[in-house]
């Protein structure tokens, strides 16, 4: 029981490997960070500041941005803490929070894709009832559904399962904490949490699942029976959100594919990327594919950028001529 209660910390053993360039890796995780949060939160004033962006895909797509920077926030800062510090120590308590907030976010961004995809069959298969469907507070219900629901579910899973437990082992051989990763280190028999888990984590989405899939199919068969200029907006409608849910489903593929099985014949810096793939990939590419894509986004974005390099270039003409005049008063000032 000594070696059960002294266990209150972990070494990431990851970061080892990076000690000979952790500068240089320093730098570009904080100037990938910085683009995440830059593109996402662009994304994120533009449409809660623009009326006209208040429909139901604009004020998803606002959520997900939302999700995005706080799962990157997650993992981030204390990736590049680590970087700097060469501290490669993290606390149960923190690592604990990390697992569960990683998770949560995972979880919360698929609902909200699955909550798109209806949204999008809404759109395309019954557009006459689209804004009963799909009425400001069952929006409103949605988004909030899409954060409470995973975040419920996932805490309870945990409080039960992995906060329960105590740890023999200190050495986790990732950059950040990780469920299985954590469970192999625990004291006691962990087999029935090692099949429970993957079964949770199965059971856990296929609401999603089912939803995402029904949503396509529908779309699928109405625009079969469409005409090719009906197909081509369909196709154009859905292209981002379809996008996005590759994506994400690579990235979960990748997150189970390196807790499962044994990674020590990949190239350290091929395992790094896939370790950090759900918070590099995810996070930029769902505000830039839809800032590029949907052209609504994109005008105001060039707005908000246009009207920034106005009011910068006004200033700046205001403050030249300040200055002339500053200096036409003192030369009429000076005696003859």
């Amino acid at each position: 029981m000594e070696n059960v209660s002294a266990v209150t910390s972990f070494i990431l053993t990851a970061y080892t490997e990076l000690e000979d360039h952790r500068y240089l890796y320093f730098i570009c995780f904080l100037l990938l960070y910085i683009v995440i949060l830059l593109v996402n939160l662009v994304l994120i004033v533009v449409i809660c500041t623009e009326k006209s962006l208040h429909e139901p895909m604009h004020l998803f797509i606002c959520s997900l941005s939302v999700n995005g920077v706080c799962g990157s926030t997650v993992i981030y800062p204390s990736v590049l803490s680590h970087l700097l510090s060469q501290n490669y120590e993290i606390s149960l308590p923190f690592c604990l929070l990390q697992i569960y907030c990683m998770i949560t976010c995972a979880l919360v961004e698929f609902t909200i894709l699955a909550v798109m995809s209806y949204d999008r069959y809404s759109a395309i298969c019954h557009p006459l009832h689209y804004h009963l469907l799909m009425s400001p507070r069952k929006v409103s219900a949605a988004i909030v559904l899409s954060w409470v629901v995973p975040c419920v579910y996932y805490a309870f899973y945990f409080i039960l399962s992995t906060a329960q437990q105590s740890f023999c082992e200190r050495h986790i051989e990732k950059m950040y904490c990780m469920y299985f990763e954590l469970v192999k280190l625990s004291c006691f028999d962990t087999t029935i949490l090692r099949f429970l888990g993957p079964a949770l984590m199965i059971v856990c989405p296929s609401p999603q699942i089912v939803m995402i899939l029904f949503s396509y199919v529908r779309i699928l068969r109405v625009c079969l029976s469409a005409s090719k200029q009906s197909q081509a907006k369909a196709v154009q409608t859905v292209t981002p959100h379809l996008l996005s849910v590759i994506n994400f489903s690579v990235g979960c593929l990748f997150e189970v594919i390196q807790s499962r099985f044994n990674m020590s014949h990949i190239p350290h810096h091929a395992r790094i990327f896939l370790s950090l793939h759900m918070a590099i990939v995810p996070p930029l590419f769902n505000p830039l594919i839809y800032g590029i894509s949907i052209q609504a986004i994109k005008v105001q974005i060039f707005k908000l950028l246009s009207s920034k390099r106005s009011e910068a270039d006004g200033e700046r003409k205001q403050r030249a001529t300040a200055g002339s005049c500053a200096a036409v008063c003192h030369a009429s000032e000076v005696p003859g």
